[in-house]
């Protein structure tokens, strides 16, 4: 993985009266090098939060990371920036490697991955290495904000821990926030710092139990 950033220049991402479907005035601070888990049920509109604020569906309100609107960069810009890594991964090149610019050794070894992936054609890949591999694939382009909607889904326990404890690594290290979409209660205990659930069109402080 790439040297980590000054974190004297890790900033917040904030939402403020943000609003998309049914979700209304949806404001949240999300702190440098913190995880904060969004749960709600399906359908809550957890995954179309997440896209508005990687600019990738009109909505209302106000999304800042640090003192820097999202409205002051092109939506291309911006989701360099603010990273969304979705439930389903896009790969547009047939190789694996291709998708990659930097040197991802050590994260292929804390994920779980021989090398060798690298070579792998795309249509090689089960779901599991697909999802690890998106995951590897946005941290290496140093975003300065992650959204990850259940990056976790398709992974056995094992390696679901093994994921987890990078990610924390990976956002503590580099000065992250990270809103993190999670079902499993055991695991927003682990990984977040914060809690919170879509609670009809509203977002709610959640318990941790």
């Amino acid at each position: 993985m790439p040297a980590a950033p000054d974190l004297n220049k890790a900033m917040p991402l904030s939402l403020e009266g943000v609003a998309i479907g049914a979700l209304e005035d949806i404001s949240l601070c999300l702190a440098p090098g913190e995880i904060t888990c969004l749960s709600g049920v399906s359908g809550s509109g957890k995954s179309r939060l997440l896209r508005a604020i990687a600019d990738l569906e009109p909505h209302e309100g106000e999304i800042r990371l640090g003192h820097q609107p999202q409205t002051a960069l092109t939506g291309h810009a911006w989701r360099q920036t603010v990273m969304l890594v979705p439930a389903e991964s896009q790969w547009w090149a047939e190789d694996v490697g291709a998708h990659f610019t930097h040197d991802c050794r050590e994260g292929l070894a804390a994920l779980d991955l021989s090398p060798e992936t690298l070579d792998w054609p795309v249509d090689r890949l089960s779901s599991g290495e697909k999802q690890r591999l998106a995951l590897l694939r946005a941290l290496s382009r140093r975003p300065q904000a992650l959204l990850l909607d259940e990056p976790t889904a398709n992974l056995d326990h094992t390696t679901t821990l093994a994921c987890e404890a990078w990610l924390v690594e990976q956002a503590r290290q580099h000065g992250m926030p990270v809103l993190w979409v999670a079902h499993d209660p055991e695991q927003i205990k682990r990984v977040a710092r914060h809690h919170v659930r879509i609670t009809g069109s509203r977002l709610e402080a959640a318990s941790w139990t």
